[in-house]
């Protein structure tokens, strides 16, 4: 088991801003505090106070303003770009359409991720504990990772000017919006000693021990999985810690001896919205090359894929700039 690497582990890396000042440091979340003031401790002073209301509240306030008003922008973005693909489509180049479907793409995700961010922080006004803030954290910064990631897409289309210039500052707001948002919920609502920290893992990566992985399952899972990759598990420990619970595995065969001929069949057929109480599902990918591009959407929950080894199981395509097709979308892997 020790050519087992190719188990994809997808993390979201979040930013804590590190931009808090010592005075604004020292006010309490929950006091009164003028909107020029604490602007004066975000990433866009100007434009925080532009668009923060001018009156004085707390801190837990001014976030959720914050976070509904990114909303409401990434909506009307979202409907913006839709204007574009429907006026414009027809006379476009493939390389714009594609970066407008990026967008919107992107745009449809940020959504999602704002409306799960204000559900938390409306009902809420004490810190939270440390995954839950994680998580808005998480989900904050994914947001301006993606808006960047459009605005590289728009920005690439040179000869559709209209386009470029746009969504360029709409999007840019928008940027300098959700930056605000982040630090206003890492002031309101993260734990001081998570606010200090640098990045860390959300969880401990358990499982790995001197390159080997220990996985848990059934007798009938562990006979699929050794037929399947010919190898024996390592055997378990009584340390639940240095062990991976697997709830139930399928096997991708090229030749039609698993249950799925291609990794994007395997996926859609994994159950939605697990909770992974039970443990990973396992998708096993039997040694080839797989011209696929894998999308997982963002529902296929505690997903676990290993392969055959390094150049053994291969998950290639053939898409590039030259073609039309943007940098976002000729990645051959993603989690969306």
């Amino acid at each position: 088991m020790a050519q087992l690497c190719s188990l994809l582990t997808l993390c979201l890396f979040f930013l804590v801003p590190s931009f808090l000042s010592p005075s604004f440091a020292g006010v309490p979340p929950s006091a009164p505090v003028s909107a020029g003031t604490i602007c004066k401790s975000t990433p866009n002073p100007s434009y925080c106070r532009a668009v923060l209301p001018n009156h004085t509240t707390n801190v837990y306030n001014y976030g959720r303003f914050s976070i509904r008003k990114s909303l409401s922008q990434s909506r009307k973005f979202l409907k913006l770009v839709d204007k574009y693909l429907r006026k414009y489509q027809p006379s476009l180049p493939t390389s714009a359409i594609h970066a407008l479907q990026d967008c919107r793409f992107l745009t449809v995700l940020n959504i999602d991720f704002l409306l799960s961010s204000f559900k938390t922080v409306n009902g809420t006004s004490t810190t939270l504990s440390l995954v839950e803030a994680d998580d808005i954290q998480t989900f904050l910064s994914a947001i301006l990772t993606n808006q960047q990631t459009c605005l590289d897409s728009i920005q690439s289309i040179a000869s559709t000017w209209s386009i470029r210039n746009g969504l360029s500052v709409p999007l840019s707001n928008d940027t300098k919006l959700c930056s605000v948002s982040l630090a206003l919920f890492t002031k309101g609502w993260v734990p001081k000693k998570k606010r200090k920290a640098t990045w860390k893992p959300r969880n401990k990566q358990r499982g790995f021990k001197r390159g080997r992985l220990h996985l848990k399952m059934s007798s009938r899972t562990r006979s699929i999985y050794e037929t399947v990759s010919r190898r024996k598990l390592l055997q378990t420990t009584d340390d639940t810690d240095e062990e991976v619970l697997v709830s139930d595995i399928v096997t991708v065969c090229q030749d039609g001896s698993g249950n799925f001929t291609t990794i994007n069949d395997a996926i859609a057929a994994a159950p939605n919205n697990t909770n992974g109480v039970n443990g990973f599902y396992l998708i096993y990918i039997s040694g080839g090359v797989y011209q696929e591009y894998i999308s997982i959407a963002k529902n296929k929950k505690y997903l676990m894929m290993i392969g055959d080894g390094i150049n053994q199981t291969i998950i290639t395509g053939n898409r590039s700039v030259v073609d039309g097709w943007t940098t976002f979308n000729s990645a051959t892997f993603g989690k969306f």
